[in-house]
């Protein structure tokens, strides 16, 4: 036993900033970690904003970074601290950098070590950030493509962009599902409120919830529709929620960072609506489709490129109006709200199981070390 953790690779996982997860980048780094903790011996390097000190999983170790006062440079020290840390005071054999806007460490990451750079986003896309903000996350891009021994992305439109822009191999790995939940979920009774449901972990934009609301004002909907996520991050776009909300039967509910909690919740709504303006590829939207619930969601690339019209109901992105019309559409004829789901649920397991995607990680790895 002391001699398989003494051979084992030792990886300094960089941008997760946490765990358990309660976040889509988190929770693809969670998963990668519980299938590969037997191979390989993981240090996290987060931040106590995000980290749990009672986690704790096989022969994982969690570094917790005290956080900076000042709330909005929190993340920015967080990355500098992790760059110090593997740099000067510890040995690990690669390590796997979560997120391109950390990249900015990445150079000197490189001074010593090889690095993996998983990209779930392209920040830039958010209009919730101003110009410079944006320019700073376009040249962090650039860093991480350039700089990083190797780069992989968890959809292939993002893949694509990548590829396009930047005339380098990009790995494509995608995210996926983890179906230990399932026998826990099984025991949830499916579909037994009459609620629509939307969730997202931080309610900004361009997880589209304005034109959800939107819909339904059109519809003069007056059934209950429940929003999970933290609402708090942008007080202008928070105002013009509450104003959209005004008039229909809307509960919001602050971020759930218990999956189980969360899943029960939309496995027993009647309708999940997924309304985002850009994704990379969603865990949220993964999550929702493992439980069996209809979906509704937005056309963009990263959903097509998952799922057919067969599994999901699409809509035009940004449109209120056909989101209202695939609503009303759904309300009126409830004969067919299984045979979607189902069709959904297996895509998922055929094509989108950690036990399948994992795998593809480790091979990477393991050219990196040898």
């Amino acid at each position: 036993m002391d001699k398989d953790r003494k051979d084992k690779k030792s990886i300094a996982v960089i941008g997760l900033k946490g765990l358990p997860a309660f976040g889509g980048a988190a929770t693809v780094g969670e998963n990668i970690i519980a299938q590969l903790h037997q191979s390989f011996k993981f240090t996290v390097l987060s931040v106590d904003t995000h980290a749990a000190h009672s986690y704790q999983v096989g022969d994982v170790n969690q570094l917790i970074f005290k956080s900076f006062p000042m709330e909005k440079f929190n993340i920015f020290f967080y990355y500098i601290k992790s760059c110090w840390h593997v740099l000067f005071l510890a040995n690990y054999d690669f390590v796997h950098l979560h997120h391109t806007d950390g990249a900015f460490i990445l150079p000197f990451l490189r001074l010593k070590y090889k690095v993996v750079v998983t990209s779930h986003q392209r920040p830039q896309e958010n209009n919730k950030w101003p110009w410079w903000v944006k320019l700073f996350f376009s040249i962090n891009e650039r860093i991480a493509i350039f700089f990083s021994t190797v780069f992989t992305a968890v959809s292939q439109p993002l893949q694509q962009v990548y590829s396009s822009l930047y005339k380098k191999e990009i790995v494509y790995i995608p995210n996926g599902i983890d179906i230990g939940l399932l026998p826990i979920l099984d025991n949830v009774k499916g579909n037994v409120n009459d609620v629509i449901m939307f969730a997202a972990g931080r309610i900004i934009p361009v997880k589209g919830l304005h034109i959800l609301l939107k819909a339904l004002r059109q519809l003069d909907y007056n059934g209950k529709t429940i929003v999970v996520g933290n609402i708090d991050q942008l007080p202008v776009y928070k105002k013009q929620i509450l104003v959209l909300a005004d008039g229909l039967n809307v509960e919001f509910v602050d971020i759930i960072k218990e999956k189980i909690k969360l899943l029960t919740l939309v496995k027993s709504s009647k309708l999940f609506v997924f309304p985002s303006l850009t994704e990379a590829m969603s865990i949220m939207l993964f999550e929702a489709a493992m439980v069996k619930v209809p979906i509704i969601c937005s056309d963009i690339p990263a959903n097509t490129a998952v799922f057919n019209k067969d599994e999901v109901v699409f809509f035009k992105t940004g449109d209120e109006f056909d989101l209202a019309a695939k609503i009303k559409d759904f309300l009126a004829n409830t004969a067919n709200h299984t045979t979607k789901p189902n069709k959904a649920f297996q895509a998922l397991m055929m094509n989108y199981t950690w036990e399948k995607i994992a795998p593809k990680y480790s091979e990477i790895y393991k050219q990196i070390v040898q």
